[in-house]
């Protein structure tokens, strides 16, 4: 198989976010634009056939506030957001996905079936959206819209982002930290672990503490998944993977899809977008990940539309760089593949039900 033949399939973007009016630019996923870093155009440019499409609901009137410290920078956790607006909010998400498949003759399709996904991302040029959840709070406490939820096309749910929610408490963002920075799971989020679990959903470990990271490693019967992420060692930021995480999610069958956001890949943690940051950088997280845990336990996880990505990526035209730079550092032709797709494609199988 060549690179032009190989359909990439991405843990993790924010577009929708993007695509709403009163959140982000408020333009058409189906036409180009010089804004954000996805659209069905650019797609097709960058053979992307698929990905998890992220719901996630952004405090209202708070101001993300990133303090410089002498090492770096810290963050403090925003409050919680209630389940009514994160449940609005979400449902309206959701409708926009499904609007843009129906809009799209065929050319992007809603996926939450692995046959239906496997088929879409090697046998049709269309793109497979799979419904994300990036944060719990638009699940009720008592898991009673979850169903609906699953009906709608959600097949991924990270109990929480960085902040608190009925389901735990996310990490708080800082460089240099740890991912040690508060408590875990809650009763509710102990009981959504295990209806994920039933239902066949991955249960996302992105913005996890360390203590919530190691309940849901004892709790969950399925592979421990970070959509989007960095490894620790390389880049000590908070939201980035420990060594013992990195083992525990190999351990159980699963994967880190590394992020490309510029933060939580350098060394320096360096979010200055007029720093040039080199794709090796990136590949130095994948890299690591392989030598460490097996390549069979590292993918993609851009964070298109929600991070500073790196500038030598952009958008997702840039992810054919990643593929050349990957078999620069030497991987070969199935552990690249492996790295570009079927990784997602084998946690998926393996949770999905």
């Amino acid at each position: 198989m060549t690179d032009a033949d190989l359909r990439l399939f991405d843990g993790h973007n924010d577009t929708l976010l993007d695509l709403a009016d009163e959140t982000g630019s408020g333009r058409a996923f189906l036409d180009r634009s010089d804004e954000g870093h996805l659209d069905l155009p650019r797609s097709r440019e960058a053979n992307l056939g698929g990905g998890f499409f992220a719901v996630f609901v952004p405090n209202e009137e708070y101001e993300y506030e990133r303090r410089e410290t002498d090492a770096g920078y810290e963050m403090d956790l925003p409050p919680a957001v209630s389940h009514e607006r994160a449940k609005s909010f979400t449902y309206d998400a959701l409708a926009r996905l499904h609007r843009i498949a129906a809009d799209s003759d065929g050319a992007v399709r809603v996926v939450g079936e692995y046959d239906a996904l496997e088929a879409t991302l090697l046998d049709s040029d269309a793109l497979a959206a799979v419904p994300h959840l990036e944060g719990a709070q638009a699940v009720a406490p008592d898991l009673s819209n979850l169903d609906l939820l699953y009906a709608a096309g959600v097949r991924s749910i990270g109990p929480v982002w960085s902040r608190p929610n009925a389901f735990g408490h996310g990490v708080r963002s800082a460089f240099p930290g740890t991912p040690d920075t508060g408590p875990g799971l809650t009763t509710a989020g102990r009981d959504l672990v295990r209806a994920c679990n039933d239902r066949g959903m991955l249960v996302d470990l992105a913005h996890a503490t360390a203590a919530g990271f190691e309940e849901v490693a004892d709790l969950s019967t399925d592979p421990l998944v970070v959509s989007h992420g960095g490894v620790h060692e390389v880049c000590p930021a908070s939201r980035n993977l420990t060594d013992r995480q990195l083992d525990a999610l190999a351990d159980s069958g699963g994967l880190l899809g590394v992020t490309f956001a510029r933060s939580h890949l350098r060394p320096d943690g360096d979010n200055d977008p007029d720093s040039p940051t080199p794709i090796s950088t990136l590949v130095d997280h994948v890299e690591y990940v392989a030598d460490r845990v097996g390549v069979e336990h590292v993918a993609l996880g851009s964070d298109f539309d929600g991070a500073t990505v790196v500038e030598s990526v952009g958008d997702a035209t840039g992810l054919p760089a990643v593929i050349r730079a990957l078999r620069d550092r030497g991987f070969g032709d199935e552990e690249v593949q492996a790295i570009a797709r079927d990784n997602w494609l084998r946690v998926i199988r393996e949770t999905w039900r």
